[in-house]
């Protein structure tokens, strides 16, 4: 959600394309999930300064209908289920106004 996370102002920002709940990778695949950490803790070295975003060159290894029916038994995060129900409330998160 690269635009929206723009749009709250957040510093730098690394983007990549993976499903919203894989955002370092496959689970397993350490090697894949520290090249993504890697590449995201590089963006604090080379950042130009605020507002600063960064698409990461990695791509998921599924089509989007696959990732979509491999996680179709797996149960959303809490996280995930407070935001389908209360999407204003993303703004408060990623400024660190946390709902209790």
């Amino acid at each position: 959600m690269p635009d929206l996370t723009r749009r709250v102002g957040v510093p730098r920002l690394a983007g990549i394309n993976y499903p919203l709940s894989r955002p370092l990778g496959q689970p397993g695949d350490a090697d894949g999930q520290r090249a993504v950490l890697r590449a995201t803790l590089a963006l604090l070295e080379s950042a130009a300064g605020p507002d600063h975003y960064v698409e990461l060159p990695f791509e998921w290894p599924e089509t989007v209908a696959q990732a979509r029916n491999a996680s179709k038994d797996v149960p959303p995060s809490p996280i995930a289920v407070l935001l389908t129900k209360q999407p204003w409330l993303i703004p408060n998160l990623y400024s660190g106004r946390i709902p209790g």
